[in-house]
């Protein structure tokens, strides 16, 4: 189960990976709470333990790289160890048999992203949003630089 410890640390990490700049971050967006209900909720209990057992590997990876937790680390160093520990996810995905787990990161990376773009703040902040769009228009006019628009 989750403590309101592991759901901050996930709020951080899920922050590293979507920071706020002009738009919210998934911080604002409560990714950390998200993460919690859908594994909790929606993941077996094998993938459960992966995940939770990745908290703790993340901190551990973090006090290696660092000499700290990632909670006390700084911005630079936790986006560092994310870049890290991104590639290494990659690498193992790449190596797994089909059968193999996911790596807890890559958990993590897919429920910050998920639940960033299905937040209020998300769709609505980041992305473009029409709640109840009226006729279908399968190609609108695309400026460079406009926010993507949110899919329901």
């Amino acid at each position: 189960s989750f403590s309101a410890a592991d759901i901050s640390f996930l709020d951080e990490v899920a922050e590293t990976i979507l920071p706020a700049t002009n738009t919210p971050g998934a911080k604002e967006a409560k990714v950390g709470e998200f993460m919690k209900v859908m594994v909790t909720d929606c993941y077996e209990a094998k993938d459960q333990t992966i995940f939770m057992d990745g908290i703790k590997k993340l901190d551990e990876a973090s006090k290696k790289a660092n000499g700290k937790t990632f909670m006390e680390s700084d911005a630079k160093q936790r986006h560092e160890l994310l870049v890290a520990l991104d590639k290494e996810a990659k690498e193992y995905q790449k190596a797994a048999k089909p059968e193999d787990p996911k790596h807890y990161f890559t958990m993590m990376k897919e429920l910050t992203l998920t639940g960033f773009f299905t937040s209020e703040v998300g769709a609505t902040k980041a992305l473009r949003y029409v709640a109840v769009p009226g006729k279908f228009e399968g190609s609108v006019p695309y400026t460079k630089g406009e926010k993507a628009w949110a899919t329901s």
